[in-house]
């Protein structure tokens, strides 16, 4: 069995890795002596991610997982990104060097729900990479209630928040992709009232709706947390989101999660106002702590049949 197959073998494995609402957008084309990894139009999100970051980082992170995999199943794999449009998975002299797992992938959760009081500072945690800077929670409560407003308020992100919603378990996709109604911490009602309230955009809009929708949110933040942002440093971002992979699952080893806010960057005012806190260009912004409940494991698609590039 060549090291493609047995790579292959462990798909559901680096499947795991994570993406902008939980999209997956990556595809995989498995040939003789290399697997290279693509990207999937249909699972862009260019209302809310018009110059791609997001899916860059989602990319950078698919890769870390695929090499994490591979190292953990004894194989000497490399990667290959000078190509702007595809990763390719190569094999290398060496085996790749990290201190993580398969299992570690595996482990890794996004947290929406209450978080433990306390701050959890980036010099605590051994380990990380550079460029993580650490913000309080309740300094970004005020921009994060922004943030919603813009998400719920602008029509193409609100487009693509509701197609990427999984909201009833009856739905034929909830067990694929998306985001489910358990995976955002919402009982059954809120989950009606939230895709009600998506699914009469615009006239929703145009009522109030996108206040009274961030309004749900505003207490998010207000605690004694706190909010890390992971800073550009590398020219390419999908090295970036290999290190924010790297950086979850350190996270996750000392028994912490993080938990995205991602409109934070996506919405222009709010992420111009934390270029300027940090002092650096904003790639990912993510509340850090350790959650009072064990999260939902998030729903992956399967992995690609034979023959087929996905």
């Amino acid at each position: 069995m060549s090291w493609v197959d047995r790579l292959r073998a462990r798909e559901t494995d680096f499947r795991r890795a994570p993406s902008a609402h939980n999209t997956q957008p990556w595809t995989l084309d498995y040939r003789a002596d290399e697997i290279v990894i693509g990207t999937d139009p249909a699972r862009a999100l260019p209302g809310s991610d018009p110059h791609g970051r997001d899916l860059a980082l989602g990319l950078g992170a698919f890769t870390e997982a695929c090499l994490i995999v591979a190292a953990d199943a004894g194989l000497s794999v490399g990667c290959d990104l000078r190509d702007r449009r595809r990763i390719r998975l190569v094999p290398a002299a060496n085996r790749y060097v990290t201190p993580f797992t398969a299992a570690d992938v595996a482990a890794r959760r996004v947290a929406r729900g209450a978080y433990t009081s306390g701050k959890v500072v980036v010099e605590s945690v051994p380990g990380l990479d550079a460029g993580l800077v650490h913000v309080p929670s309740r300094a970004l409560a005020r921009d994060l209630a922004a943030a919603d407003r813009w998400l719920f308020g602008t029509a193409a992100p609100a487009r693509e928040l509701r197609e990427w919603l999984r909201l009833n378990p009856a739905d034929p996709r909830y067990h694929q992709d998306g985001l489910t109604d358990r995976a955002l911490g919402l009982n059954r009602f809120e989950a009606r009232v939230l895709g009600g309230a998506l699914r009469a955009y615009p006239m929703m809009s145009r009522l109030g709706g996108p206040a009274l929708l961030a309004a749900s949110g505003r207490g998010l933040l207000r605690y004694d947390g706190s909010v890390w942002v992971l800073t550009a440093r590398e020219a390419d971002p999908r090295q970036a989101g290999r290190r924010l992979l790297r950086t979850w699952l350190t996270l996750a080893r000392h028994g912490l999660a993080a938990h995205p806010l991602s409109q934070l960057i996506d919405c222009p005012a709010t992420a111009a106002r934390l270029a300027g806190r940090v002092g650096a260009v904003p790639l990912a912004v993510f509340r850090v702590g350790r959650p009072v409940r064990e999260p939902v494991r998030s729903a992956r698609l399967a992995p690609s049949a034979p023959g087929s590039p996905r």
